[in-house]
């Protein structure tokens, strides 16, 4: 269970998911991705990204 406590940055997470980096801005910036800001810099729970996943397996449109 340690890894659900990762902290991913958007980089971190568009190459995780294989999308581009303004693509994971844009989820993060709608809402879609939970994502919380140190400074200037968005990061990404590794346990909001799996709920995420989830959302979309159960065919939930981004």
């Amino acid at each position: 269970m340690e890894h659900e406590n990762e902290i991913m940055t958007i980089s971190q997470v568009a190459k995780y998911l294989q999308i581009s980096e303004v693509t994971t801005y844009k989820l993060v910036n709608e809402g879609k991705i939970k994502a919380f800001k140190i400074g200037r810099h968005w990061r990404v729970k590794k346990e909001d990204l799996a709920e995420f996943i989830e959302k979309q397996k159960r065919g939930e449109r981004f």
